[in-house]
């Protein structure tokens, strides 16, 4: 609506009647409800690792795993501050792993997403299988499945996890609880998920009875390799570079219901051109160095950097040497509702 409703002093009498009676008038409120386009409190930030790092180190001497359960330093947008968001539908933060410690097994209504940001030989257990753990490696813990971390190396682990928090708030559904013991029982191999279903292949009588990838750990090495070959063939897209989503190989859909996940390869000297959609997206450099312009902020990022670009904000982004960056938002929820629209500028 274009031109404010009047006040008289009839109609606020006929408002406070109706706020007795838990009514209000859409017709006060219909300009906040329904907007020309998204208005969000989600804002460009970028988290620098070297400072995430010190201060995680430092909550290590304060806190051990087994008090905090997940010893984690939440990356709160700055836009909406106390309300442990990264965006409007996404919980993101930096978890911490110390040599010798177990972060106790439990399960939760919300999926979460591990990106591994540095350490090398940590390891998850999820629903009865480990997975050693990577720089790069993607990694996934369905919704409602028993989940521990350990660290048996002599250096400290560092993740990303990405969960669908707000989401599940919103719907009312989260439900969570702890398991007997710190470590579940492992019941499968190590790698078995990866080998029955990483490789183009099936168990000829596979019956999926989740809408998350069976595939739990999808190294680096391998998506590397994929980014390297894609490469040759010099079909660079002009707002992404050269952009892959991970999928699950039984569906072909999303390797997460909720969450999508990407990685993205920028040669050096790329600069892409402006790009902005409904989902709101979280980045993280693993490899190369450059920036992001997002709206009117400057972003510069370095390994293992962290950032965020809200929805329907233009944004691109140039290398000063090749880049690798992951990401991801809740564009599967918004595609699966009809909800998502992107615009590519000019490209």
């Amino acid at each position: 609506m274009d031109q404010p409703i009047a006040r008289t002093p009839e109609r606020e009498a006929f408002y406070r009647k109706i706020s007795g009676d838990s009514l209000s008038a859409l017709w006060n409120v219909m300009g906040d409800l329904i907007t020309p386009e998204p208005r969000s409190q989600c804002r460009p930030y970028l988290w620098r690792f070297d400072v995430i790092r010190d201060r995680m180190m430092e909550a290590g001497r304060l806190i051990t795993t087994k008090e905090a359960e997940r010893r984690v330093l939440v990356l709160e947008n700055p836009g909406m501050p106390g309300q442990s968001k990264v965006t409007s539908s996404l919980y993101a933060g930096i978890q911490l792993v110390m040599p010798g410690e177990v972060a106790p097994a439990h399960r939760h209504s919300q999926s979460a997403l591990r990106f591994v940001l540095e350490g090398r030989g940590a390891h998850t257990s999820v629903d009865g299988e480990r997975t050693m753990m990577e720089p790069g490696d993607f990694v996934i813990t369905p919704s409602m499945t028993w989940h521990d971390h350990g660290n048996e190396t002599n250096e400290p682990m560092f993740w990303l996890d990405g969960l669908d928090v707000p989401i599940v708030q919103l719907l009312d559904a989260s439900f969570s609880e702890g398991a007997d013991s710190d470590e579940q029982k492992l019941t499968r191999p190590a790698g078995d998920s990866f080998a029955r279903f990483g490789h183009n292949l099936l168990p000829v009588d596979f019956k999926p009875v989740s809408r998350t990838s069976p595939v739990f750990n999808y190294p680096y090495a391998h998506t590397r390799e994929a980014l390297e070959t894609a490469k040759r063939s010099q079909q660079w897209d002009p707002c992404h570079g050269l952009k892959l989503r991970y999928t699950n190989p039984v569906s072909g859909d999303y390797a997460m219901p909720t969450m999508g996940t990407f990685i993205q390869l920028l040669p050096k000297g790329f600069r892409t051109a402006r790009y902005r959609s409904t989902d709101a997206t979280v980045f993280a450099a693993i490899e190369g160095r450059g920036r992001s312009r997002v709206g009117d902020q400057v972003l510069e990022w370095g390994p293992r950097d962290l950032f965020v670009v809200p929805s329907w904000h233009w944004a691109t982004h140039e290398a000063d040497e090749e880049a690798v960056l992951f990401s991801f938002s809740d564009r599967p929820v918004q595609q699966k509702l009809d909800l998502f629209r992107e615009d590519r500028g000019n490209a």
